[in-house]
């Protein structure tokens, strides 16, 4: 199965034809050519009730899930729409989404490493490790030994810091 078409399976044609470049004018247009060009520039402008929106239009092409989700980000920029305009409203309602997302993108992985890391009471969690700093010869500290100094130090999963409250 291909890409869906953006046309339809039909290929596209330039509907300006020759005269849509400015060389091809110069050369000379003929008065059917003139005309032509002068309808075409014509019909290029939008009447003043144009763009329309047709609220079947947009029920029909976004099904209910997705008209839920996005409700408040659209309550939003209708808002903001007679306040600083469609375009800048729609910038907004874009930028106001994406921080939204980075936010608790954000929030998430917080909790995550915070509440959810990988020690030696629970199966699952993220497991965070760091390499030792690199000492060459020279280096104050040099050679620079391990801080693990018995078997039970490696992979203990936080085991051996554990307290008990006895």
């Amino acid at each position: 199965m291909g890409k869906a078409s953006d046309t339809g399976g039909v290929v596209p044609m330039a509907i300006a034809g020759r005269l849509v470049r400015e060389r091809e004018r110069l050369l000379g247009m003929t008065d059917a050519e003139r005309a032509f060009r002068k309808q075409w520039l014509k019909d290029q402008e939008l009447s003043p009730n144009e763009p329309r929106v047709v609220p079947e239009i947009y029920k029909a092409t976004h099904n209910p899930i997705r008209r839920f989700y996005r409700f408040p980000l659209n309550q939003y920029q209708n808002f903001l729409t007679p306040i600083v305009g469609a375009e800048n409203a729609a910038v907004l309602r874009y930028l106001t989404a994406k921080a939204g997302m980075t936010i608790v993108l954000i929030y998430a992985g917080y909790y995550i490493f915070k509440y959810h890391s990988n020690e030696w009471d629970r199966k699952t969690g993220w497991k965070l490790f760091s390499t030792r700093p690199a000492v060459l010869p020279g280096d104050p500290g040099y050679p620079k030994l391990s801080d693990r100094t018995k078997p039970s130090d490696y992979a203990s999963r936080g085991f051996n810091n554990v307290t008990l409250n006895l």
